[in-house]
């Protein structure tokens, strides 16, 4: 979870909202006790684990609102000038520590991704999981580089399985996320909600891969 203003990063519990605006502080003591008390890493994005043919061979990558930072440990391992930002000191001290374990690089910064989004034309790739802020999409569309790829992933309303947050706002509508980043040029879509047939890791999600044109 990187930012007071969002939500909401999926630990298997309800989405804070408004409770969050009201009181960042408590809002972030919760985070905190979360990633303290979580046992393991957690799994990469299902997004990335995916499309891993769609990663850059190089280049300079953001994991926002990166939690404990599986996804950003696999950036790293993938050879990728890997910056994992989020709000949640304890989480980026996880996330380093495991790094170190692993001979890995990542470039974490404690950061309100809300208030502080990347700034233009500095990341070749993006990704961006289990976390729903609206208001920053142009901001994350402009930080892409030329032909810089964003990898998105987060809950949507129409449920399948009981989980991520309780609140419709902290959801996608259909097809919600093609519009948000429609002027992108889309590589992968995916949106798995009541229509799901079985339970699976990518059930109530929606997941999508687009690029900026090299102009």
């Amino acid at each position: 979870m990187g930012g007071v203003g969002g939500c909401c990063r999926h630990t298997g519990g309800s989405c804070p909202g408004a409770e969050a605006s009201l009181n960042p502080d408590s809002h972030l003591s919760k985070w905190d006790q979360r990633h303290r008390e979580a046992e393991t890493q957690g799994s990469p994005a299902q997004v990335l684990l995916r499309n891993q043919h769609l990663l850059p061979s190089s280049g300079k990558a953001l994991d926002l609102a990166c939690g404990r930072g599986a996804s950003a440990l696999l950036l790293a391992r993938s050879g990728l000038e890997t910056h994992a930002w989020d709000f949640s000191g304890v989480a980026l001290e996880r996330l380093e520590e495991q790094a170190r374990e692993e001979g890995v690089r990542v470039i974490a910064q404690t950061r309100d991704v809300v208030a502080h989004p990347p700034e233009a034309d500095s990341f070749d790739l993006i990704l961006v999981s289990f976390f729903l802020e609206r208001r920053i999409v142009p901001q994350l569309i402009q930080a892409l580089r030329a032909g810089g790829r964003i990898f998105y992933q987060t809950f949507v309303q129409d449920v399948y399985l009981d989980r991520g947050p309780t609140s419709p706002d902290w959801r996608l509508e259909r097809n919600e996320l093609l519009h948000l980043f429609r002027e992108l040029q889309i590589h992968y879509y995916r949106e798995d909600g009541v229509v799901s047939a079985a339970a699976s890791e990518v059930s109530d999600l929606a997941m999508l891969v687009a690029s900026r044109g090299e102009g």
